[in-house]
């Protein structure tokens, strides 16, 4: 069922959440012991991600530079057809600019639409570490509309080869990330709301927001939204601060705001423990606003962590 259909066949607000694909050489049975304790709470859909690959130049013997894989997250097509059949959720995975060319993309697609996935995210990814801003594949596509134009021709049963005349067409729905505290490369919020405006028109069917910690932030945000004729389901994305270290690492790697309050709070704990709790109390009481706000989805980046997730979707589900 498609994503869209979900949010309208429920009165209430729902829960999902987002997990990470094992690093290679992982067992895909350390990712379900993550998402068995979830499923007590009924998620609809379960959001997969993509990570490119990251890869370093080790100087040879000979003096040429040799181009080494460091970190690869593989399997999102085959993980997301796995949570599909044990579980007989909805599983989303990420479609990314990064790292693939057009044909690529249109082939994992089509992999995808044969397994009976029909909800995609698409995004354009982060740039790679040894790149100071992203760089699009030789082929590929550079921003997330260009990929969203091509999901939705394919929706239309319009492929890269053009003697596909009669080429069935897919039926994806498509989600699109919104930022509440706009994307670090735009230069405000008007001009982010604007592109993102654009990929509506051009058929996005939701949004998921980047995390956030204020929520008069998002409630802003989606006024704005709503000002511009953007009329799409909009689901925030949360995330609860873990260790004391992530109130300078979110900030910086997601271009977030961290609340005075919570920045003190997190300073002030003893250890990483008591900053869990505090971080996961923080997060119920976010979740909480949320839902009497009448959002239709609350959605949780695990990052790989499912008990702090489990906390709080028993406060609330």
């Amino acid at each position: 069922m498609k994503i869209t259909e979900q949010i309208a066949n429920s009165d209430k607000t729902l829960f999902s959440f987002e997990i990470l694909p094992p690093l290679k050489g992982d067992n895909i049975k350390n990712l379900f012991s993550h998402i068995d304790p979830l499923m007590e709470f009924k998620p609809p859909f379960i959001d997969v991600t993509y990570h490119r690959e990251e890869y370093v130049y080790k100087k040879r013997e000979n003096g040429l530079l040799e181009r080494k894989s460091t970190r690869k997250r593989p399997g999102t097509v085959g993980i997301c057809a796995a949570i599909k059949n044990r579980y007989e959720v909805e599983a989303v995975p990420h479609i990314i600019c990064g790292g693939f060319n057009k044909e690529e993309t249109e082939n994992a697609l089509i992999d995808l639409d044969f397994l009976g996935i029909h909800n995609v995210l698409v995004l354009q990814g982060d740039a790679i570490k040894t790149e100071p801003m992203f760089v699009a594949e030789e082929g590929g596509h550079k921003y997330a509309s260009e990929l969203l134009g091509q999901v939705k021709d394919m929706n239309n049963g319009i492929y890269l080869d053009e003697e596909l005349q009669n080429a069935s067409p897919t039926n994806f729905c498509i989600g699109v990330a919104g930022y509440p505290e706009k994307h670090y490369t735009a230069p405000n919020l008007k001009s982010d709301l604007k592109y993102l405006k654009m990929k509506v028109e051009m058929g996005a069917d939701y949004i998921v927001t980047q995390m956030f910690f204020d929520n008069g932030k998002f409630f802003e945000f989606v006024d704005k939204c709503r000002a511009e004729g953007i009329n799409v389901p909009i689901i925030p994305g949360l995330k609860p601060i873990t260790t004391k270290r992530q109130i300078s690492v979110l900030p910086r790697f997601f271009h977030i705001d961290i609340p005075e309050d919570l920045a003190d709070a997190i300073e002030g704990a003893k250890d990483n423990a008591q900053a869990k709790e505090i971080g996961v109390e923080w997060s119920i009481q976010q979740s909480k606003e949320l839902m009497d706000y009448g959002v239709p989805v609350l959605h949780y980046y695990s990052m790989g962590k499912s008990d702090p997730v489990y906390n709080i979707a028993k406060e609330l589900f």
